[in-house]
């Protein structure tokens, strides 16, 4: 199954639960920590948990993620206990300060998959890698220390501006300044590296699918799988741009084709290109994605 879009819903508001399982997005991240204000967050674990469970009776469609609050607050093991009796497909981590502290979690998952008789190692992480300067400047750590239920890495540059005191993030072309392009770059990297999803971070302005549409194909053709969303408007938007198209679908079949033909080629000449063993994995890896 594709893992194209991933939206954020708020665990507080019932309304926007019940409308998101038709939405069309690939992920679904019932949001306890920003979308939900300190007095609002009991309120949101039992809504959580009620919206996994209906969602297991129905069999609704996409995987179904819950974001938790962060390692370093007292909120994270209430949102665990809450929602892992309704086995959640994975966890998205914000604020992730690297490799070493997810270890800790993945423990606590560990012991709470087999408390509530949920597979060893069915729920999923996702950590925001990017939301602090230290966890910017560490994520080639993640090759170092790995942790076996990560699915992805992702990133985000709001709390990363603030914690910079940047005033802007994008230029006046609308394309990133130099900090966040170097973390969006690490983070696409290290994910390949480590033969993780990379998810590349949400647009901001859900109005503007236009533009929308110009940032998500980019961020296909950058060699992202995937992008966060914060309205289900977006969804189809991204859906469609992290879909190749079939004139690409096209030529690479005719790229594997060429190679099976040629089995003793390291190179071969095709439509008046040089194409080599990369071309083919690169051919190889967008057939394999169709499913």
């Amino acid at each position: 199954m594709p893992m194209r879009s991933w939206l954020f819903v708020p665990g507080d508001s019932e309304k926007k639960l019940s409308k998101v399982a038709g939405c069309g997005a690939d992920v679904v991240i019932v949001d306890l920590e920003d979308a939900v204000a300190p007095q609002a967050k009991e309120a949101a674990r039992s809504m959580a948990r009620d919206w996994l469970d209906s969602q297991h009776r129905t069999g609704g469609p996409g995987r179904r993620w819950v974001r938790i609050n962060a390692l370093d607050t007292r909120l994270w093991r209430e949102d665990l206990l809450a929602v892992m009796p309704s086995g959640p497909d994975g966890i998205m981590v914000p604020k992730a300060a690297g490799p070493a502290q997810l270890q800790t979690l993945a423990a606590e998952l560990h012991d709470l998959e087999q408390r509530n008789g949920i597979a060893p190692g069915h729920t999923r992480l996702l950590p925001l890698v990017s939301e602090t300067p230290a966890a910017a400047l560490g994520i080639p750590a993640y090759l170092d220390i790995r942790v076996p239920r990560l699915a992805g890495l992702t990133w985000g540059a709001e709390d990363l501006s603030a914690a910079i005191g940047a005033s802007r993030k994008r230029d006046a072309e609308g394309r990133w300044t130099d900090a966040f392009r170097m973390v969006r770059a690490q983070v696409l990297l290290a994910a390949h590296a480590c033969e993780l999803v990379p998810i590349d971070t949400l647009y901001a302005d859900f109005r503007d699918l236009a533009a929308l549409e110009r940032v998500a194909r980019e961020s296909h053709a950058d060699g992202f799988a995937g992008m966060l969303a914060i309205h289900p408007d977006q969804v189809p938007v991204i859906n469609a741009a992290f879909m190749p198209s079939e004139e690409e679908i096209a030529e690479a079949r005719r790229i594997v084709a060429a190679f099976a033909a040629a089995p003793a080629a390291g190179a071969l000449q095709m439509e008046g290109r040089m194409l080599d063993q990369p071309h083919l994995e690169q051919a190889r890896r967008l057939l394999a994605g169709l499913g």
